[in-house]
């Protein structure tokens, strides 16, 4: 029972765990998959046309599966990652196909340590462990790294990462560490720009508490914001000199913002008018160039927002429904209709967001200002996606937060029904004509 309560404790073998699941289904996609024709798999959308470009010695461009020159679509450290596996695998390969994936799964596998230690630290031993293995064996975590070959699972490790990091600049005073702090903070707004949203509120929660304790805020607040920039700097130089100050982390915030917004969209966004799916979209965007085609978008979306304000009020609601539940419709709408399989999605879809409310809550309530930087998170990184579109793909790296919380909901919910069970049984147990005060 000892071994078994070792075995169940600890992050190493909940990693193990969580990555045999992960292989389990990767070969299960592909046992069910036909081979496409002339062995080419589709891999990456905008991620593998820019990884196929680099590996191919044309450089960081061309984003559409045709050469259109440079790009800043996408931040570059996961094109750089597929473009090597490329390079070692070939392009569009059965066999690159399956490195990426097994590599995203391992991603995904390893974000059950920050996960353990974030809630061992927080919120204690059992509530970090029950994070752990929730995120083991949680469906999105199993299928995204499978399915999706993007940036979503390492987007997942490092924001998990770096709230860890958050909490731990608790106890930690020296410059050196603080500049490590802002490296990694900047390395994951390489990965994924949308981390941007997280790190004021992470780093003015770092500066308070050191603050408090006494420290060199001021200087060691400095030195993190500056290898933040330091980070970033050379990819923001070479898109300021590529694309004549124009673009500074991405490219493409105007043309998501318009699939979000314009005349086509029936509740939260119109997918099929993507350039990659949409030939004259497509031809537009050669014919003007990247910045052109997103200025123009921009133009048309704000317009749009504009001139149907009805609109534009209505959609974001559909999409904190997205975001938070995986459908665009309210669970009223979708019950009535729904088969057994997507009811229990639709239970597992609403169990989580609710488990996540009440651990905020309790958090609040057990913790205070302990819990700002998961409520940072929660409330700042999908804000621009109910302004342009989502979908649950896009609130996965925050799917970390909601297990974390989830994880402590579950933890308080248990020990709560123990207690008043041991309570239970004692008065039960009481002796006759005890009064039971």
């Amino acid at each position: 029972m000892r071994r078994f309560g070792r075995f169940v404790s600890s992050p190493h073998w909940i990693v193990c765990a969580a990555l045999l699941i992960r292989l389990v289904y990767l070969y299960l996609f592909f046992a069910n998959q036909p081979v496409p024709a002339g062995n080419h798999y589709v891999i990456g959308y905008e991620t593998g046309s820019i990884a196929a470009s680099l590996a191919a010695g044309d450089g960081y461009s061309s984003p559409l599966y045709v050469r259109s020159g440079p790009t800043a679509w996408i931040t570059p450290v996961y094109p750089f990652l597929l473009a090597g596996v490329f390079k070692l695998f070939g392009v569009y390969t059965f066999r690159a196909s399956i490195a990426i994936r097994s590599i995203n799964a391992i991603f995904s596998s390893l974000t059950c340590y920050p996960l353990f230690y974030l809630g061992r630290r927080v919120f204690g031993r059992a509530v970090g462990t029950a994070a752990g293995w929730l995120w083991a064996i949680l469906p999105a975590a199993v299928f995204f790294p499978v399915v999706w070959v993007w940036d979503t699972s390492l987007s997942a490790l490092l924001l998990a990462s770096c709230l860890l990091s958050t909490y731990a600049m608790d106890d930690r005073d020296r410059a050196s560490s603080w500049g490590w702090f802002g490296a990694f903070w900047g390395f994951a707004i390489l990965v994924n720009a949308a981390i941007l949203s997280a790190l004021p509120g992470c780093f003015l929660f770092a500066a308070a508490r050191a603050r408090k304790r006494g420290s060199d805020y001021l200087k060691l607040a400095s030195v993190a914001a500056a290898f933040v920039l330091i980070t970033v700097s050379p990819w923001v130089m070479r898109n300021l000199v590529v694309f004549h100050g124009q673009v500074t982390l991405r490219s493409n915030f105007g043309l998501e913002l318009w699939l979000g917004n314009n005349p086509e969209v029936p509740i939260s966004a119109s997918p099929w008018l993507h350039p990659n799916d949409d030939p004259r979209e497509k031809q537009e965007f050669l014919r003007v160039g990247e910045v052109a085609y997103m200025r123009e978008k921009k133009v048309a979306a704000v317009h749009f927002i504009l001139t149907h304000p009805a609109d534009t009020l209505r959609f974001p609601y559909h999409r904190v429904l997205l975001t938070w539940t995986g459908f665009e419709d309210s669970i009223s709408d979708v019950w009535p209709y729904a088969k057994p399989a997507l009811r229990a999605e639709l239970a597992l879809n609403y169990a989580l967001p609710l488990l996540m409310l009440c651990g905020l809550l309790l958090a609040h309530r057990n913790l205070g200002e302990l819990s700002l930087p998961l409520l940072n998170v929660v409330v700042f990184f999908p804000a621009v996606y109910y302004v342009c579109h989502t979908n649950a793909r896009y609130r996965h790296p925050i799917d970390t937060v909601m297990v974390a919380l989830s994880a402590y909901s579950m933890v308080w919910l248990v020990r709560t029904f123990y207690e008043r069970a041991v309570l239970w049984r004692a008065w039960k147990r009481r002796p006759a004509g005890a009064s039971g005060v």
